[in-house]
């Protein structure tokens, strides 16, 4: 349901490329040359203009939404009250009520709701993810996540009124990879929406920043008018000992850390007056190149593995509902005291 970029873009080529797991049967879109893209590709598939038509059908396992945001909550609940298990493009609704709603529906369909946050399964995430218990970093204190890009957005995404903002359609993946990354729940947050390179009224920078009780702080920004020689890596993360860093997408990352068999001389602070010296100290540094362990699944393909193994095999998926729910929290939270996204 709804043949838009996002669908041809992340979702549908998973089916052609894996016809041994899924089979389009049914595809709805108002534009009769979006249905004819799919024909070429399913000649058996059914054509419809209107979802509730396409619902009544009954050789489906799956109902695939990407349709407007502000209609995700209308269209997933269409879907699971006629027993369809449904997938939902992220953000699976713009308020956490209208969440709260979806998952009490999800509850009574026997919880056949399954939300697709793209950030859990890229490799660099999954590579900042192993490397939090990396011990040569020492004591982590700040985790830095950074998507970038530079685009003249003109389409809905970029309308407030439409549910647009970079707070839903960028942000919610990365507040559940900082929430999977934390060792601890966020107890404090501050964040701001700017609207920089984006040619509606909605933001196309969103910038927020989670603490826990014990100080560990994760600094998170999607910036859509980012220049390409400005770009950072997506992961950073700080630690007493050093610093480890991953590109987006890579999965290879660099680690750079004080050598883990140098301790340093024991000295205690003073409150004399100082002597007139710099405090500074020599020690040795070694950079290395960090992988993610080979046989890590990642990337769109990982994803679409864990929903056929859920829907076939009753496998756990990944992700809980809850997860997607309280990163909902957040981006309205954002949404809500920022005067821009007002």
């Amino acid at each position: 349901m709804g043949l838009g970029r996002s669908m041809f873009a992340d979702h549908y080529p998973v089916f052609k490329k894996h016809p041994a797991l899924f089979k389009v049967v049914a595809a709805c879109d108002l534009l009769k040359e979006r249905r004819d893209i799919v024909a070429q590709d399913f000649p058996d598939c059914r054509m419809f203009r209107q979802f509730a038509d396409m619902l009544d059908e009954r050789d489906i396992d799956l109902v695939d939404i990407a349709t407007c945001s502000v209609d995700h909550v209308k269209h997933a609940m269409m879907s699971l009250k006629k027993g369809f298990w449904t997938l939902l493009e992220t953000p699976m609704a713009l308020t956490p009520d209208d969440a709260q709603i979806l998952r009490g529906q999800a509850i009574k369909s026997k919880n056949r709701l399954l939300v697709l946050q793209r950030g859990l399964f890229a490799p660099d995430f999954l590579l900042a993810k192993q490397m939090m218990s990396d011990p040569r970093l020492g004591r982590i204190h700040q985790i830095r996540i950074r998507r970038e890009d530079y685009v003249r957005r003109d389409d809905w995404q970029c309308v407030k009124r439409l549910g647009g903002g970079a707070a839903y359609y960028a942000m919610t993946d990365l507040i559940i990879q900082a929430l999977r990354l934390l060792p601890t729940p966020p107890v404090q947050l501050w964040s701001e929406l700017k609207r920089i390179a984006s040619l509606g009224d909605a933001e196309d920078y969103a910038h927020v920043n989670l603490k826990t009780r014990d100080l560990v702080s994760a600094d998170v920004e999607f910036n859509g008018g980012c220049l390409p020689s400005e770009r950072s890596a997506s992961f950073e993360l700080r630690g007493e000992r050093g610093v480890f860093k991953v590109q987006p997408g890579a999965q290879t990352g660099t680690l750079t850390v004080i050598d883990p068999n140098f301790s340093f001389p024991r000295r205690r602070s003073s409150v004399r007056t100082p002597q007139i010296r710099d405090m500074h100290e020599e020690f040795p540094v070694q950079t290395v190149s960090v992988s993610l362990a080979r046989d890590t699944m990642h990337g769109p393909s990982a994803f679409w593995k864990h929903v056929y193994d859920t829907i076939r095999t009753a496998a756990p998926f990944p992700l809980q509902l809850e997860d997607s729910i309280e990163s909902i929290k957040f981006s309205h939270l954002m949404k809500k005291t920022s005067p821009f996204g007002k």
